[in-house]
């Protein structure tokens, strides 16, 4: 029995790269930051303990934590402008993804805008609310215009 026809509940979800894992682990760790104001170190130090951390690609995931904790401010100011609400009333699962898709779009050029969307998007429909995952995605492309403009237009081109 081949995959296209083994039922769908016997197909196997697709191993996540280290990359994925990173971003899943630095969302918990913005999750611990939003909700109760802890320290970048300590919270670093709770996520090298728990299962799988050593899956992660360390390096991406020391970069967006330490990278979205410190420049928040500026993160929010560029989502402000495509929010409907204050950032602050965001639910934070949603504003940590924001922030992750965000912050890859200015920082990791290696990373297509594209990708970094559904990275957030995927965030977003893995540990948040029922429809979130669509406002992420909607937020995300509206932003990858004024972060991606070249990027944007070559594909909306093609």
């Amino acid at each position: 029995m081949t995959t296209a026809t083994r039922p769908p509940a016997a197909r196997r979800a697709a191993p996540k790269s280290a990359r994925r894992r990173a971003r899943e682990i630095a969302l918990q760790g913005l999750y611990e930051w939003l909700i109760a104001g802890s320290e970048p170190a300590v919270i670093e130090a709770h996520l090298r303990e728990i299962d799988g951390f050593a899956k992660c690609d360390q390096p991406h995931f020391e970069l967006l934590l330490h990278g979205c904790i410190g420049e928040a401010a500026e993160l929010d100011a560029v989502l402000a402008r495509h929010v409907d609400r204050k950032t602050t009333l965001l639910s934070p699962i949603e504003h940590g993804a924001l922030m992750i898709g965000a912050f890859e779009m200015k920082h990791c050029i290696d990373i297509p805008y594209r990708v970094a969307i559904n990275e957030a998007v995927e965030l977003a429909k893995s540990f948040g609310g029922t429809d979130g995952h669509k406002y992420v995605n909607g937020v995300l492309d509206r932003i990858a215009a004024d972060l991606r403009p070249l990027e944007v237009q070559a594909r909306r081109k093609s």
